[in-house]
């Protein structure tokens, strides 16, 4: 008996104890709990400086019409067909509801930060593109009507603008994405899927990714890759850090709940929407060429011992500032006004904002017929950029079933006679044609197509087949020959090796 009321003692001096124990958290709890309320923080700070888009198309028009949002491509199949069967279905009740004169409906949803107290709001150009009426919502519920400041389709950036009628608005603290790092918190607050003010946290996954948006070659930026969940409706809004800076802005995403999201990087952002408030529209320099950072040109590479980084060009416009100059193919910049380049965003970024008209110096190494390096210094005048036509850098796809006079690498080479020239629809001059193509071969790999004209092996100059096939003979196939050509008017070079066949 004296045992059992011993162990019921013990018993409860234990239990009297737990509840001292439990008041004291340990560090690692209390940090738990302050990176809790930094998270809170954030929400409250900045969501009052987020708005709801909300666009009513014009006539025709839909939002959710694939060929006008960057989402599209990177859906899920069945993803897809649902939203394409409910436009269709959304089509066919406001066709039968709608009344010839009606109003028209909020039919698309995204997100905006407001950047000034005066009423600008910076989103996506894809969120108000084919907008016939906009309208705000902030997050206390009221709303406004707002009209469009201005639009650059390449970065996807839009200013519109509220008339606040002396309401105070809230405005987001901008930060420096320049400053980011790879592995820092991120925070997006939008309205994915119409369900506003949501808040997702994650990192930012990578800085400067570029060619996420496919066969898209106008893109001029780089974005910032995060898994903070981003959807449909997010598109505009701010991505934040754990200060409650903004840092990006959201605009895609790749395959529904992935983890991929892009944002473009706020320091672009400013730019380009400063310039949409002050002056409706941003112009940005160009110089009219194709490019490749050297460090990913491996095969060209190969044949250069002497330079490390730079950037190389692989085509030129011949009506573009860079053909008026005396850049050429296989050209390697190295700097641009003195500022080292080695990748293809870094040189975009120092030509983008260059004032038009004026010279721009580049440092370039230039490989001679004798494989060898020289360095030097070529001025060009950048120009603004012409509409997304005529920049179009594309090839023929003509096909031919002329006779083969010169065959290599899987390419069928002719004489450039006045019926080839009339049959390919191209002008009758120097070089060699490309009449076929070997389905497979390394020509076919490196996207040569019959209609091409080969201009120069190596550097050295090839007016007929002879020529041609002489300065083949000449090269080291295992190392690699360079080939440089024209596609509908557009200059162009590959490096071809030996056994792609």
């Amino acid at each position: 008996m004296n045992r059992f009321f011993a162990n019921l003692g013990l018993i409860l001096s234990l239990t009297i104890a737990v509840p001292a124990l439990a008041d004291k958290a340990s560090p690692a709890l209390e940090l738990a709990r302050q990176l809790n309320e930094a998270f809170v923080q954030v929400a409250e700070q900045v969501s009052p400086a987020v708005v709801v888009v909300m666009v009513a198309q014009k006539p025709g028009y839909d939002n959710f019409d694939p060929s006008n949002s960057p989402f599209w491509d990177y859906l899920p199949p069945e993803l897809r067909k649902q939203l394409e069967d409910q436009l269709e279905e959304r089509k066919r009740k406001g066709n039968e509801e709608r009344p010839p004169q009606g109003p028209r409906q909020y039919t698309g949803e995204g997100s905006g930060v407001v950047i000034r107290d005066e009423g600008f709001i910076l989103t996506n150009a894809h969120v108000v593109d084919g907008a016939e009426k906009i309208r705000v919502r902030f997050k206390d519920g009221s709303d406004m009507d707002a009209e469009v400041r201005g639009v650059d389709a390449q970065s996807d950036i839009a200013v519109i603008k509220v008339d606040t009628k002396g309401k105070k608005l809230a405005v987001a603290r901008l930060g420096d994405s320049e400053k980011l790092k790879v592995g820092e918190f991120a925070i997006a607050i939008g309205a994915p899927f119409e369900f506003d003010y949501s808040v997702t946290f994650g990192h930012v996954s990578a800085k400067d990714r570029t060619r996420v948006i496919r066969n898209d070659r106008t893109m001029d930026q780089a974005f910032i890759q995060t898994d903070a969940s981003i959807n449909p409706g997010n598109s505009g809004g701010p991505l934040v850090n754990i200060s409650g800076e903004v840092i990006g802005i959201n605009t895609l995403i790749r395959g529904i709940g992935t983890g991929i999201g892009f944002a473009i990087p706020i320091n672009l952002a400013r730019e380009i929407s400063d310039k949409l408030i002050t002056d409706g529209k941003y112009t940005r320099a160009w110089l009219g060429v194709g490019i490749r950072a050297l460090r990913e040109d491996l095969e060209y590479r190969d044949l250069i011992s002497d330079v490390k980084e730079g950037v190389v060009i692989r085509e030129v416009l011949p009506n573009g500032p860079a053909g008026k100059s005396d850049l050429k193919l296989g050209d390697i910049v190295t700097a641009v006004d003195g500022k080292p380049v080695a990748t293809e965003q870094q040189l975009k970024n120092e030509i983008r904002s260059k004032k038009i008209g004026s010279l721009v110096r580049l440092d370039v190494s230039r490989l001679d017929s004798k494989m060898k390096t020289k360095n030097m210094k070529v001025t060009v005048t950048p120009e603004a950029w012409p509409d997304a036509q005529a920049t179009q850098l594309g090839s023929s796809t003509r096909k031919s079933n002329s006779p083969d006079k010169a065959t290599s690498f899987g390419l069928t080479v002719q004489n450039i006679s006045k019926d080839l020239a009339e049959k390919f629809g191209v002008e009758q001059g120097d070089g060699v044609i490309i009449t076929e193509v070997k389905r497979g071969s390394v020509a076919d790999q490196k996207g040569f197509k019959a209609g091409d004209i080969i201009t120069m092996v190596n550097h050295q100059p090839v007016s007929n087949t002879r020529e041609f096939n002489q300065a083949v003979r000449n090269s080291d196939l295992k190392k690699g020959v360079i080939i440089n050509y024209t596609s509908r008017g557009t200059g162009r070079f590959e490096v071809l090796k030996e056994g792609g066949e």
